[in-house]
Parts: C-alpha cells; structure tokens; sequence
C-alpha cells in the first residue's frame, strides 16, 4: 500500500522488526487481536466443553466415576500433537494457512461429536478434534506477537488470550443452561458451528506474519501493504526492501531451541508449561464431577466450575502489564499465590460461596500465568523458529495437561477426599513457580528476540 501524500518516507532498507517496535498500536493491530482473540474464543469453548458435559455424559452412559479420564486425555492428546506438528510447520508455510485450517478441523471434530453413543468413539474424536485445536494456539500466538510492538508484546499477546479463558467460561455457562433442556449434545452443536463460521471470515481477514513475510524474501509488495495498515502516515517507497535482522535458520527448527544459550531457558520454559498445564486441565476437567459429588447439580457445578475460567479473563486483563515489566519474576509470583489458592478449594468445597471465590482466585492465578507464559515464549524466540518455540512449548505443556485428568480420575477412582485432592494439585504450581524464578535468572543472559 502506497500513501503518496504521507509526510515521512522510509530508507531503501527496512528492519520489519524496528520498525513495528517505533510505532504505537493501532486500529490494524487491535483488528488483528480481535480476529486471532476470536479464534481462541472458540479454540477454548470446544476445548472445555467435555469437562462441563461430563457429569451428564457419565450419568446417561452409566458410566462410573474416572471411567472419562481416557476421553479427556484423547483430546488433550491430539491438542499436543496439534502443537508439536502445526507449530513446526507453520514456521515454514506461514501462519495463516494453519490458523485456517486448524479452524476448519476442530468445528468439524466437534459437530461430529454430536453423533457418538459410547465413550470409545467420543475418545476418537476427540482425538481428531484436538489435532486442530493444538494447531490453531500457538499460531494465534505468533502471529499476534510478530504485529506487536516490543514493549507491549506481552500485554498484546495475553489479551488476545483472553479469547481462549472467555470462551471456555461461556462453554461452562452455556452448557449450564443448555444441558436440563436441550442435552449435552447442543453443547456441541454449539461449539462445532461457530468455528465453521469462522472459517471464511479468517480466510478473508486475516493477514500473513509480516516478520514471517520479510524473513522469507521476495514479497516485498505483501510486506509494504502490511506495513502501510500499520502506519498509514508513512511513505514507503516501491524500491523499499524489508529485512528482519535474524538468522534464516535451516535445519531441523526444534534443534535451534537449543543452541545460542537458549538451552536451559527451553527447558525451564518446558517446565513451567509442564506443570502449568497439567494444574489448568486437572482442575477444569474435573471442577464439575467433583461439586456434584459434593450435593451440588449439574447445572450448577457447570457455572462454579466455570468461574475458573472467569477468574482467568480477569487476570489475563489485569497482569499483563505487570508482566510486561517484570517478566519471570511476576509470573513467579503469580504461581506461588496459584498454590495457595487451589489448596484453598479442598479447604472451602462444602460452601458453594467461599469455593466459588477460591476457584476464581485459582483460575486468576494458573490461567493468567498460563497465558503470561505464552508471551514471554513468544517474545524470547526469534521469527524463524516463533511458532516452532511456542507450539513445542505448549506441546510439552500438553503432556501435562493428559497426565492431570488421569491423576485427577485416579484420585476419584480411589475416593480420596477433597481436601487431601487439591492439596496434591497444588503442588504444580509451586514448582511452576521455582521455574519461573531461574528464568528470572536465565533469560537476561539468554538470546532474547
């Protein structure tokens, strides 16, 4: 895009990098956030929403209790996948094509999951269905982090991952007042229409990584009118080259996690995710089998369980520019006040007022630290492996988050109480926590892009 009339022209040869760090944030970003926000609002109601039906499922199946633990675990199984397969390939196709597609898989996953009448097929596809929600994360992402300012890449990074927190909540609210009337199938009618309307808009609307765009060469064109949405008020010449000054990295994009001192940071950040995630998916899949056996309806263990999520938007809001300031040592914090409050809940479970508060300060805690996690992985790792670093990051992370719902149903399974249930779930996040105090100290000495 060309603006003949601006009053600033740009040099023969253009730092994409630099250049979006000196400018502010605009109406094209802000779009940009809300189109990527969206497709993590739907990316969270589909990934939540087996955790809200449950209770319902397990009773019109005669099911026993734990005996989902393995449907849970499929899905957060293909979410991992998704991750590790789609962050990589992302890295050389580019971001929107994935972001599309990835779309497009998981409302179809889940529309069809409308159709199964026994847990074995439910465990397929949700399967299938994670595939194409792991793929979509850590894409979204990326390309918010690569539009986004340096100094405000974090706070731009964690409110569009408010999307994810905000639309797993409403799958909660919604399944509450959808379950007693329509079933817990219309959840999922729900959840499989609304990515699929997505679709064209995406394909339509949403813009390739312009860091992406520069780092791979010879679309200078694509890179001008990008830059021009940014800031229309300056000239950019048709003889303007655009570079990003880092490395094309070639090889295997997982091995560069690893060299240029960025070793020991990948692992404490593969720790964190880790520990963070399993905590998250402990906790969400398993909130509302647990207040049911505690006396409370379905209904309502649905809209407790969701206030997980709430707390989550709210401290996704609220700590991303404490996170922009003090980095490792905010999240550190934040996680160590996440294990305070989830042992709280075993504490509180029998009064639905006081535990409603401790899930909302659990949910403020692990997810905003989850999604403060998120952009300080993107912000650490340069173009050229961003989706590799974050998807990989998020994979490992969804080890964890198969590993919490088997321990939670195994814990069900073996009638342990509530209290002595949440006192071993909080022992996540204190480790969480420890790692996030050595990437205080790792990161400043690491290669940080």
């Amino acid at each position: 895009m060309i603006h003949p009339a601006a009053q600033t022209p740009l040099s023969a040869n253009v730092d994409v990098s630099a250049y979006i760090d000196r400018q502010p944030v605009g109406a094209f970003q802000i779009r940009l956030l809300l189109i990527c926000a969206a497709v993590l609002f739907v990316d969270g109601f589909d990934t939540q929403a087996i955790g809200y039906v449950a209770p319902a499922v397990a009773q019109e199946w005669k099911l026993p209790r734990g005996a989902l633990g393995p449907v849970f675990s499929a899905g957060l199984f293909g979410l991992m996948i998704g991750a590790l397969i789609f962050g990589t390939i992302a890295d050389r196709v580019g971001r929107k094509r994935i972001i599309v597609l990835s779309t497009f898989a998981f409302g179809i996953g889940t529309l069809l999951t409308v159709m199964v009448h026994d847990a074995g097929w439910m465990m397929a596809l949700r399967f299938l269905t994670g595939l194409g929600l792991g793929g979509a994360m850590p894409n979204a992402v990326a390309l918010t982090s690569e539009f986004s300012p340096h100094r405000r890449r974090a706070t731009m990074v964690m409110t569009m991952f408010a999307g994810f927190s905000i639309g797993a909540a409403l799958g909660g609210l919604l399944a509450a007042a959808l379950i007693p009337t329509f079933g817990w199938r219309s959840v999922f009618v729900v959840g499989g229409v609304g990515p699929l309307l997505l679709v064209p808009i995406l394909y339509r609307t949403l813009p390739e990584s312009v860091r992406f765009l520069a780092l791979v060469g010879d679309r200078d064109r694509e890179v001008a009118d990008l830059l021009g949405r940014i800031a229309p008020s300056v000239q950019i010449s048709e003889k303007t080259q655009f570079i990003v000054l880092e490395p094309r990295l070639s090889g295997l994009p997982i091995a560069h996690l690893f060299t240029e001192n960025r070793g020991a940071t990948t692992l404490l950040l593969w720790t964190v995710f880790f520990t963070s995630l399993l905590d998250l998916y402990l906790l969400s899949n398993w909130l509302p089998t647990v207040l049911n056996d505690l006396g409370v309806s379905f209904s309502v263990a649905a809209a407790i369980g969701a206030m997980l999520q709430v707390g989550g938007v709210i401290g996704t809001f609220t700590l991303g520019q404490f996170i922009d300031r003090f980095s490792f040592r905010a999240l550190a914090l934040v996680y160590f006040c996440a294990a305070f409050a989830v042992a709280m809940i075993g504490l509180t479970g029998h009064s639905t007022s006081l535990v409603t508060i401790a899930i909302f300060a659990a949910g403020f805690c692990i997810v905003g630290g989850q999604i403060g996690s998120n952009a300080l992985t993107a912000t650490f790792y340069p173009t050229a492996i961003r989706s590799t670093g974050v998807g990989w990051a998020l994979g490992v992370g969804r080890v964890g988050s198969i590993v919490g719902p088997l321990i939670g149903g195994f814990m069900l399974a073996n009638q342990m109480t509530a209290q002595s249930l949440f006192a071993i779930a909080a022992v996540p996040p204190l480790v969480a926590a420890a790692a996030a105090l050595l990437l205080a100290r790792v990161v400043p000495h690491a290669s940080h892009n």
